[in-house]
């Protein structure tokens, strides 16, 4: 794996998949990402004035939220997070969120457009599943 960081980010390319992670913060404040090779190849340009809000534009993976404006929470978007970065520490904090809170969380915030695609899927195929279990009943 080949990595780059600088202050408060990391990025990661993992020659073995292709593909492009990042993660922002750290500790109890954690935010993780799949990017482009565009992001990453941009991400340690000196004229880039900030680089966590360069790598947000990557679709979100997972964020843990512990800064004592409230309770902590973690918000888990795609549940392959640990798969796609494995190289990442991450640390839960408080509760985490359900699938269908996600959900619609996912469909209300223009910054999370980018998991609209994979959630829904994964909602069908819960849904398939459950109705599955209720008829075995």
């Amino acid at each position: 794996m080949q990595f780059k960081s600088g202050c408060g980010w990391r990025c990661c390319y993992d020659p073995k998949t292709g593909r492009y992670t990042a993660e922002t913060g750290g500790g109890p404040n954690h935010n993780l990402y799949e990017i482009t090779k565009e992001i990453y190849d941009k991400i340690d340009d000196p004229n880039v004035k900030s680089p966590t809000s360069l790598i947000s534009q990557g679709r979100h993976l997972y964020m843990t939220v512990n800064d004592r404006c409230g309770p902590p929470y973690t918000v888990v978007l795609d549940s392959d997070y640990k798969d796609i970065c494995p190289w990442a520490d991450t640390i839960t904090t408080g509760e985490v969120w359900s699938d269908d809170l996600v959900d619609e969380a996912v469909e209300v915030f223009a910054s999370e457009a980018n998991n609209r695609e994979q959630r829904r899927a994964k909602k069908a195929a819960r849904e398939i599943i459950g109705q599955r279990e209720t008829k075995k009943k």
